[in-house]
């Protein structure tokens, strides 16, 4: 696996588990600065070598433009933002409907890229046109959300 793409990353454990699988490097996203030192210190305390992991301290739609304009893909991305308030019988607004509209997402994953996305259940989601659902696990309250690009 070339690289991962985790925003909101949190405690960076699931960028973490990437890197033991075999993800050539890890770019975090996490707007708290608290969260991000946590994320370097797991990773120097793991061992991971400093130039396999990235983290950006920056609000992850922004960075999302910015990683587009580089020209980097990812073959694994993943989010699992904070739960949007219920919306039944109406459109989302939550931060994973902001993710799946982004025009850019479709680019920074690769052809063969996978995008997991953590919500609530109560968060009904529109999927867009460039992306095609291929696995939907649930448990309890929460729903992860496995999506490709569309051919």
């Amino acid at each position: 696996m070339r690289g991962c793409w985790s925003c909101l990353a949190g405690t960076g454990a699931l960028s973490l588990e990437s890197l033991s699988r075999g993800a050539a490097n890890a770019v975090c996203v996490e707007l708290s600065s608290k969260h991000a030192r946590h994320i370097r210190d797991n990773m120097e305390t793991t061992g991971v070598e400093a130039g396999r992991f990235q983290i950006i301290v920056d609000d992850a739609l922004k960075v999302l433009n910015q990683l587009a304009a580089q020209g980097q893909q990812f073959e694994l991305i993943m989010a699992d933002p904070p739960y949007g308030e219920k919306n039944v019988g109406r459109r989302s607004v939550s931060f994973a409907q902001k993710l799946l509209d982004h025009p850019n997402l479709p680019a920074l994953l690769a052809s063969s890229g996978l995008f997991v996305l953590g919500h609530t259940k109560r968060d009904t989601l529109g999927i867009p046109a460039a992306l095609e659902e291929i696995k939907m696990l649930k448990h309890g309250d929460s729903i992860m959300r496995f999506f490709q690009r569309k051919s």
